[in-house]
C-alpha cells in the first residue's frame, strides 16, 4: 500500500519531467527544419494529421466503454480549442522560433501560468483576496513572472558563445554586416511579437480545456478530435495563402523525422500527458514545469544549433530572468496550495456542521417522540 501511494504521488512529476524534454527536443527539431525553410503551416497540417492517426485508435479502443455522447456542443468546443491550441498557437510559436530561437521561445511559455491566472480572473476561474496572504502570494508571484520573462525578452549582451569563421574585414563587409545586424534586430521584433501572441492563445486554451475536461474527460479521444479539426484549419490556411503543391514535399529525412516525432509525440502523447497530469493534479501544478522545458533547451540549442549565446542574456538574462520567472512561479503555487488547504478546511467544517445539526434533528425528533402519549 505504501509502495502504490509513493507511485501515485510521484508519477505525475515524472510524467511531467517526460514532457518537457519531450518539448525540448520537439523545439530543436522544429528549429532546425524551419531553419531550413520548410512552410510552417505545412508543417503543422502534417503533426497534426500524424497525432490524429496516432490517436484515434487508440482513443477508440481504450475508452470505448467510458466515452460520454459526442454532442453538438463538444464539437464545438474542440473546434475552437484545436484553433487556439493548435493551429494557430503552433503557428505563433513555429514563426517566433525562426526568428528567434529555441531557448527563447521556451522563455515564454514560463509565462503562461501567470496569464492563465490573469485571464481566468474575469471568468471567476480564480478569486483573489488580496486581504489574504495566498490572495496577495497569487498577486505577487504573477507580477514577479511577468516581470522575469521581460528580462529574459528585453536584456540581449555581447556573444558569449559564437560559432563563426574569421575572415578579412573590409567596407563592403562592414555594410553587409550593419544591414544583417539591422534585419537581425527585425527578426527578433517579430520574433517576439508571434510569441507573445502564441502565449496569449495557448493561455486561452487552458480556460477552453477546463471545460472540456468536465463535457467529455476522455484524453485520448478529445486529443485526437481536437488534433483532425487541428489539421483541417492548418490545411485550409495553408491553402489559401500558397496553394503551391510542391511546398508539400518533404525533403530529407530531417524533415521526415520531426513531422513523425512532432506529430507522435509532441502534438500526442504530450498533450494527452498534461491533460491526464492536470486531472490528477491540477492545472496549476502541471504548468509548474514549464521553466524546465527551457533548461531542457538549452542543453541542445548551443551545442548542436550553434545558436549564439549572448554574455548579457547569460549573465543577466537567463539566470536572473529564469530565476525571476521561477520565483514568481512558485510564490504563485504557495497562493494556490494555500488556497486549496483553505477550500479543504472549509469542506470539513461544513461536514461538520451538517454532522451536528443532523444529530440536533434526531434529538428533537426523540424527544418530541417521547412527549407523544
Amino acid at each position: 500500500m505504501a509502495g502504490l501511494k509513493s507511485f501515485d504521488t510521484w508519477s505525475p512529476v515524472i510524467v511531467m519531467l517526460a514532457v518537457d524534454f519531450a518539448f525540448a527536443v520537439v523545439n530543436i527539431l522544429l528549429k532546425e527544419v524551419l531553419n531550413a525553410e520548410m512552410n510552417h503551416l505545412v508543417l503543422i497540417t502534417y503533426r497534426q494529421s500524424i497525432s490524429t492517426i496516432f490517436l484515434v485508435p487508440i482513443g477508440y479502443f481504450w475508452e470505448r466503454n467510458s466515452r460520454p455522447k459526442l454532442t453538438l456542443r463538444i464539437l464545438c468546443y474542440l473546434f475552437f480549442s484545436a484553433l487556439v491550441g493548435a493551429s494557430l498557437t503552433q503557428y505563433f510559436f513555429l514563426l517566433g522560433i525562426q526568428y528567434t530561437s529555441a531557448t527563447f521561445a521556451c522563455a515564454f511559455i514560463n509565462m503562461v501560468p501567470a496569464i492563465t491566472f490573469i485571464m481566468s480572473l474575469p471568468f471567476g476561474l480564480e478569486i483573489v483576496n488580496i486581504k489574504t496572504n495566498r490572495g496577495r502570494a497569487k498577486l505577487i508571484g504573477t507580477l514577479v513572472c511577468i516581470c522575469g520573462a521581460m528580462i529574459l525578452t528585453l536584456y540581449k549582451g555581447m556573444p558569449l558563445v559564437k560559432y563563426s569563421r574569421p575572415e578579412a574585414p573590409s567596407p563592403t563587409m562592414d555594410q553587409a554586416i550593419s544591414l544583417s545586424s539591422g534585419k537581425k534586430t527585425e527578426r527578433w521584433t517579430v520574433g517576439s511579437i508571434a510569441l507573445m501572441g502564441g502565449t496569449l492563445l495557448w493561455s486561452s486554451w487552458f480556460l477552453i480545456q477546463s471545460n472540456i475536461g468536465k463535457l467529455y474527460p476522455c484524453q485520448y479521444s478529445s486529443t485526437a478530435i481536437m488534433s483532425f479539426f487541428g489539421a483541417i484549419q492548418s490545411a485550409v490556411i495553408s491553402l489559401s495563402m500558397d496553394r503551391n503543391l510542391s511546398l508539400w514535399i518533404l525533403k530529407g529525412k530531417t524533415e521526415i523525422l520531426t513531422v513523425i516525432y512532432a506529430g507522435v509525440v509532441g502534438s500526442g502523447l504530450c498533450y494527452v500527458a498534461m491533460s491526464w497530469c492536470v486531472k490528477k493534479r491540477g492545472p496549476v501544478f502541471t504548468a509548474a514545469f514549464s521553466p524546465l522545458v527551457q533548461i531542457m533547451a538549452v542543453m541542445f540549442d548551443i551545442p548542436i544549433l550553434h545558436e549564439q549565446l549572448h554574455l548579457g542574456s547569460a549573465v543577466m538574462s537567463s539566470v536572473l530572468g529564469s530565476a525571476t520567472v521561477i520565483a514568481g512561479l512558485y510564490i504563485l503555487l504557495w497562493g494556490k496550495k494555500k488556497d486549496a488547504e483553505n477550500s479543504s478546511m472549509e469542506l470539513v467544517q461544513e461536514a461538520e456542521e451538517v454532522k451536528d445539526q443532523e444529530a440536533q434533528l434526531q434529538v428533537t425528533t426523540i424527544t418530541s417522540g417521547s412527549r407523544c402519549p
